[in-house]
């Protein structure tokens, strides 16, 4: 009996540390969250006190006179990773439809490992390639494509037509596009494992078709893993920093083109912080950085939102 008390002591006292210790986990990162905003929004007084609200609608950026403006690098961040996910959702959804329904069994596992490998490649590298194997093979073999098919079509022809200089916007679009379907994908193969295999034979077994299992039964049984891995995606395009910098252009001009060179809040941290001299063009990078912070917050709000709506949809009569 005595024994029995003390073992019940014992674990009544862990099990009270382990929720107090996983309580002060999460507190934890609620607390870094608050300091890293803290730290922003105080690097950015003195760049907020100067320019107002101005600076989200400014384009200038000339150190030289203190005129420091946010419009050009927030386009560019939302122009690329815009993109990027326009390319790599469907892309990874066909490698994880391929691998988890229509790819052989001795293939599946060499794939998996493929994708998984190009995760882990660092973004320099990506940069790299970009920049001396992607760029000169997209200026001279498809930039002049886009120009002479695209550039020429009414209201989408300015936004495709501009010098074959192979980096621009939609240079950095298609790397970031390939960085980020690695993630997508791998997510989107997980989740669709998980999914039981009767509902999908049964399915079949009415005559279903294999996209018809997919889009009736699979996504809407996986579909909050799989805007999470759209949402990782698109964090790691929003702030992806190096693999854009090598192939952005880093120029600070607004142009309908997406051929032309531009800016994106990431890569305009990389290029100038170190040589950002006085407090104002220092506030004005962190401001930057905190404008990012702001985009990414708001952008993963309104994914919960919508899988918080989906969510009460569910089991209601259409």
């Amino acid at each position: 009996m005595f024994l029995h008390e003390a073992r019940l002591k014992r674990q009544t006292l862990f099990d009270s540390l382990f929720r107090n210790l996983t309580r002060l986990a999460a507190l934890g990162v609620l607390l870094l969250l608050a300091s890293i905003l803290f730290s922003l929004v105080m690097g950015s007084m003195p760049a907020i006190h100067a320019f107002g609200f101005g600076f989200l609608a400014s384009p200038d950026w000339d150190p030289v006179n203190d005129k420091f403006g946010a419009l050009i690098p927030i386009i560019g961040t939302l122009v690329t990773s815009g993109i990027a996910l326009l390319i790599a959702i469907p892309v990874s959804f066909g490698i994880a439809l391929f691998l988890t329904e229509l790819s052989p069994r001795a293939l599946r596992r060499p794939l998996g490992v493929a994708i998984e490998l190009l995760a882990g490649i660092p973004s320099i590298i990506y940069g790299m390639w970009g920049l001396f194997v992607f760029a000169p093979l997209f200026a001279d073999h498809i930039e002049p494509w886009i120009n002479d098919h695209i550039g020429t079509m009414p209201y989408v022809g300015p936004f495709f037509s501009g010098p074959p200089m192979g980096i621009g916007i939609l240079t950095a679009s298609i790397i970031l596009a390939i960085m980020v379907i690695p993630f997508i994908s791998s997510v989107m193969r997980d989740v669709f494992d998980v999914v039981p295999a009767m509902l999908k034979e049964s399915a079949y077994g009415l005559g279903s078709t294999t996209w018809e299992v997919m889009m009736s039964i699979v996504l809407p049984y996986t579909k909050v893993g799989v805007a999470g891995g759209i949402m990782l995606g698109l964090g790691r395009a929003l702030g992806e920093t190096m693999a854009v910098t090598f192939v952005i252009g880093n120029a600070h001009e607004l142009s309908k083109s997406l051929l032309n060179p531009g800016n994106s809040i990431s890569s305009a941290l990389a290029n100038e912080f170190t040589e950002a001299v006085g407090d104002l063009y220092t506030s004005s990078l962190i401001e930057l950085g905190l404008i990012l912070f702001f985009i990414t917050f708001v952008v993963l709000s309104i994914a919960r939102y919508m899988l918080y709506k989906l969510g009460q949809r569910e089991g209601k009569a259409s």
